[in-house]
């Protein structure tokens, strides 16, 4: 990792936006380092010097993408904001800022939630479960949060694990190809209109 760290900024962009293409494209076991080699214009060898090996590097693109979108939601997230669904719809328009500086990450992170390849299944449990970016969601969601604005019988934990299966289950049925993250936040903001009009008291509508 030295030697990658040492490399300038924009070789090393160059690398890592190659590798998440290539992994969220085929997912691990179908990408072969010579697939990242060749996207990145770089030899085989070098990308072993690098990195070691193909599993260190997928290990390493899932810590460096939960860090560079946690890094950013700590940086630009308003904590003055109160109602829960104006700071889902913040973080998700920071979220989807650095989507477009680096337009990979959403496939890869995608990819990774559903690999089960057993070489790295293990791992990137231990990786999510250890992450700081669940942390931080619920902070986002309910640190400071005016929960009054709910219905008495409307849980917004509840609520915030919902959302979170939505965009799941709604990434997973994007093609890896095909998307386009302004029409993406469009749709997530009606969703949240919705989520809005049949969970909040009448009177903060």
């Amino acid at each position: 990792m030295e030697n990658f760290l040492s490399l300038p900024l924009e070789k090393q962009n160059i690398i890592i936006d190659a590798a998440l293409t290539c992994f969220g494209t085929n997912g691990y076991k179908k990408t072969s380092v010579s697939d990242i080699a060749a996207a990145a214009g770089i030899s085989k060898a070098l990308v072993f010097h690098y990195f070691g090996t193909k599993k260190a590097l997928y290990l390493y693109l899932i810590d460096l993408c939960t860090h560079i979108i946690m890094n950013e939601l700590n940086e630009k997230f308003d904590n003055a904001v109160t109602d829960f669904f104006a700071r889902i719809k913040l973080a998700t328009s920071i979220e989807i800022s650095v989507m477009k500086k680096h337009p990979a990450i959403l496939s890869f992170l995608d990819s990774v939630y559903f690999e089960n390849d057993d070489e790295v299944k293990a791992d990137i449990k231990a990786i999510l479960e250890n992450s700081e970016s669940e942390s931080l969601r619920s902070k986002i969601a309910f640190e400071g949060m005016d929960t009054s604005k709910f219905k008495d019988n409307i849980d917004p934990k509840l609520v915030m694990k919902i959302l979170a299966l939505l965009t799941d289950g709604y990434l997973s049925k994007i093609p890896k190809t095909e998307i386009d993250l302004d029409a993406l936040g469009e749709e997530f903001d009606e969703y949240i209109n919705l989520f809005k009009r049949n969970f909040y008291k009448k009177k903060y509508l």
